[in-house]
């Protein structure tokens, strides 16, 4: 799929224009010069293109979780969520880990004298 001639903008042939004279090299004809504004406008239009696709994805992206976080919140699953709710009981590995480590740092100590 290629960018057409109606595709590009006035302001951006008039900006590949403007790139391609500012590094024109001595003893180049406006042809080249022409050819080398047309390569500009289909690396800007291409430019565009990619910036607008990833535009795009993002917005798809952004929308899809802001639906997710929507449905998550309807007031259905939060009576579900509320209903089905049981305390938790408190963690014993941690303390575990607190007293084993006490119990070592004594027996280092004990083992020192």
């Amino acid at each position: 799929m290629k960018p057409s001639k109606k595709n590009i903008s006035p302001e951006t042939q008039q900006e590949a224009l403007a790139v391609a004279k500012s590094t024109q090299k001595p003893g180049q004809t406006k042809e080249q010069t022409k050819l080398i504004a047309q390569g500009i406008e289909k690396g800007i239009a291409l430019y565009k293109k990619q910036h607008k696709e990833k535009l795009r994805e993002a917005d798809k992206l952004r929308k899809k979780q802001s639906k997710n976080i929507h449905q998550e919140q309807t007031p259905s699953s939060i009576q579900l969520s509320t209903s089905d709710h049981k305390p938790s009981k408190p963690s014993v590995l941690p303390w575990a880990l607190v007293i084993l480590s006490w119990v070592g740092f004594a027996i280092y100590l004990l083992l020192q004298q």
